[in-house]
């Protein structure tokens, strides 16, 4: 049998990434002759990958963009993304011990994530934690991304997981429609990159600081999923 699994979304979940989106988004606007965008209104923008956010903040201006402009500023971002990695961003304190703990039990903790797979990885790399998730899948490491179940479950089928002993981490709405949609118990933590607060989404449970999350609260979660024969 498969060992169990606990999958962690990455930006506003596993690590603190907002200063350096924030960075690299406002990095890009500018040489459109967009406003920049302030730490408060940066919730808005996040959800689905790098170029939703810049599509997002570009058209809160009230101007449109052609394809090939969003093309160039993407790239942009990502140039400049990728150039300050890992920036200012951390690791939420406490996640680190938990995932610890959670290895010492038996679990296998992986990365499903809408950035891209390579900046996933280089960032995870950055922060010499890469190495402690069995898979690390970004948006293009499929056919599809979240909210579309299949990237969690082959999230958990690449990281060598039991998909019936699962529980999804997740920051947003994304995460917390992409692990009903497999099945699979989700926990979310309010202090992620969403605008609206995640007790709207109806997750499994909510926690505010990593020291919630032990193996008592994962196998509880895991249990109450198991159908009965």
């Amino acid at each position: 049998m498969p060992p169990p699994i606990v999958v962690f979304d990455l930006d506003g979940t596993l690590v603190h990434t907002a200063p350096d989106l924030i960075d690299s988004l406002n990095h890009a606007l500018a040489s459109a002759g967009v406003g920049a965008v302030n730490a408060e209104g940066f919730h808005r923008y996040v959800g689905q990958g790098a170029r939703a956010m810049i599509e997002r903040a570009y058209s809160s201006t009230g101007r449109e963009a052609a394809t090939k402009e969003i093309d160039a500023l993407l790239d942009r971002f990502l140039v400049h993304y990728r150039q300050n990695m890992p920036g200012k961003s951390r690791p939420y304190d406490g996640v680190l011990a938990a995932i610890d703990d959670l290895k010492s039990a038996g679990f296998l903790v992986a990365v499903c994530t809408n950035k891209t797979e390579h900046n996933a990885v280089d960032l995870l790399q950055a922060l010499k934690i890469d190495k402690i998730f069995s898979a690390i899948c970004g948006q293009d490491t499929f056919t599809v991304r979240k909210p579309d179940p299949a990237h969690l479950t082959g999230t958990i089928d690449r990281a060598g997981g039991d998909r019936n002993r699962a529980v999804m981490l997740g920051d947003s709405e994304t995460d917390i429609v992409t692990a009903k949609a497999a099945g699979i118990p989700v926990v979310a933590v309010d202090f992620g990159y969403t605008e609206r607060d995640v007790c709207e989404f109806k997750p499994d449970r909510i926690i505010s600081h990593y020291a919630a999350l032990d193996t008592e609260l994962v196998n509880e979660l895991i249990n109450a999923a198991v159908q009965p024969c």
